[in-house]
């Protein structure tokens, strides 16, 4: 808390992104303090909340993008020393193949995967745009969990309701868009099983 009052914003931004690419941080911790913070006026809650999802965002991509252009000998070579281990990252490897693409929006509330599921999935070669957009899902997800947590903490409630009422709408219609377009996949995977 004493570090994140003296460095603020920066200081979210580097342990959340830091977190996305593998390396252990409060990221939880940093995000709900930021947010109690916010309620007593030291920082703003908007800002927490942007800061917060564009660096949980940023670092998953770039651990994306590390995955993928190291691959799995690479991310076995140094992950050890973030306990990232063979047998770790074996079991997260089979668990994606098992629960499939949409386990990146979970992952997020997985510690252990919330750290590691950018660089399996670029290891793993999944798509990026694929891993892009659920990733932003989980993002703001999460993002909106801790946030709230911290602020109903630090006696935020009427600035996070503020904040809430005014992204309302857009959020609906983003939430709308995004059931009717995996109702839509689901609909096209299910007619080419069938005609298969």
């Amino acid at each position: 808390m004493e570090q994140l009052e003296r460095y603020g914003y920066p200081a979210l931004a580097l342990l959340v992104l830091l977190e996305g690419i593998g390396i252990p941080t409060p990221a939880v911790s940093v995000v709900v303090a930021a947010a109690v913070l916010a309620g007593h006026g030291s920082m703003s809650l908007p800002l927490v909340v942007a800061v917060t999802f564009a660096a949980a965002v940023a670092g998953d991509n770039l651990g994306f993008w590390l995955g993928r252009r190291a691959g799995r000998p690479v991310i076995l070579r140094w992950g050890r020393r973030v306990g990232l281990t063979e047998p770790r990252l074996t079991r997260a490897e089979d668990f994606f193949a098992r629960r499939g693409r949409n386990i990146v929006v979970v992952a997020r509330f997985i510690d252990g995967l919330r750290q590691t599921n950018g660089l399996i999935a670029g290891a793993m070669a999944l798509p990026w745009r694929q891993y892009a957009v659920r990733d932003a899902i989980g993002g703001a997800l999460w993002t909106a969990l801790w946030v709230s947590v911290g602020a109903l903490a630090g006696g935020n409630l009427d600035r996070l309701h503020a904040l809430l009422r005014r992204y309302e709408t857009p959020a609906l219609v983003g939430a709308g868009v995004l059931l009717v377009s995996l109702l839509l996949v689901y609909v096209w995977r299910r007619r080419r099983r069938v005609t298969s």
